[in-house]
């Protein structure tokens, strides 16, 4: 007998939904001023993680900046980007200020790619964005397992504590954010600069007041829990090095040079 049902569900996940990548940027990081602009290969930070953006194939890119360098640093490399108001408290509310300076409010899902990623895994983030289309979730995310037993003390690695083990196939509710995690967990994952949402979720987002988890902790996903907006996790494949620091900048150039 056929399975409409089924069918129903097939046709229901093969949906083409529109998808718009932005990628939030700005001159005056507080812990390592002007990385946009920081070489690597001869090519700029955040031409990279444009380029990667591109390569996922997912949607529209647009870079969103308070800063004319990167917009002509991101044009002059062949990217797209916006220029926002210097006002914002987090990189989610710039990309809601770019996607109405864009007229891109038709879009079903937008990703929030960080601009410090430019090793981020293009079948990562596929993969997260395969998930959402899938599911019915709000906010979707990704992390990765830690190798490294350091980085549960390292600050300057945000990790995620689900209330499921992550693989492949599943999508589990993310449980807390945190900088420092005070001992083992074998449900903390190292998180990762990416966030899918879907378009009303984002508005709800914005709507909101920085919460006092979100501003104590330098975390605007808190925002999102503090306010009951359920956020999933995907497992990625890698663990990139997001350059924070001096030493992430070091490390990132060694890789990505030493590929080329």
């Amino acid at each position: 007998m056929y399975n409409f049902a089924s069918a129903y569900n097939v046709i229901r996940i093969k949906k083409i939904m529109k998808t718009l990548i932005i990628i939030p940027s700005r001159m005056s990081a507080t812990r390592l001023p002007g990385k946009p602009l920081i070489k690597i290969n001869g090519l700029s930070m955040i031409s990279h993680v444009f380029k990667k953006a591109e390569e996922a194939n997912i949607g529209e890119v647009y870079v969103a900046t308070e800063d004319q360098e990167i917009i002509d640093d991101v044009k002059q490399n062949g990217g797209r980007a916006v220029m926002t108001s210097n006002m914002h408290k987090s990189g989610t509310d710039r990309i809601f200020e770019a996607l109405k300076i864009l007229g891109k409010l038709e879009v079903d899902l937008v990703i929030n790619l960080q601009g410090d990623e430019p090793l981020m895994n293009i079948n990562d983030i596929r993969n997260l964005h395969k998930h959402m289309v899938k599911s019915n979730s709000e906010i979707g995310t990704l992390a990765a397992n830690i190798l490294n037993k350091n980085l549960y003390q390292d600050q300057n690695v945000v990790k995620v504590i689900t209330n499921l083990d992550l693989n492949k196939a599943e999508f589990p509710e993310a449980v807390n954010f945190s900088r420092k995690i005070s001992s083992e967990n074998k449900k903390t994952y190292h998180h990762l600069g990416i966030y899918c949402y879907k378009l009303e979720t984002l508005k709800k987002f914005v709507s909101f007041n920085q919460s006092q988890n979100e501003i104590q902790n330098k975390l605007e996903q808190l925002r999102a829990l503090d306010n009951n907006i359920k956020i999933n996790v995907a497992l990625a494949e890698q663990s990139p090095v997001g350059v924070d620091t001096k030493d992430d900048l070091v490390a990132i150039k060694k890789i990505m040079e030493y590929k080329s």
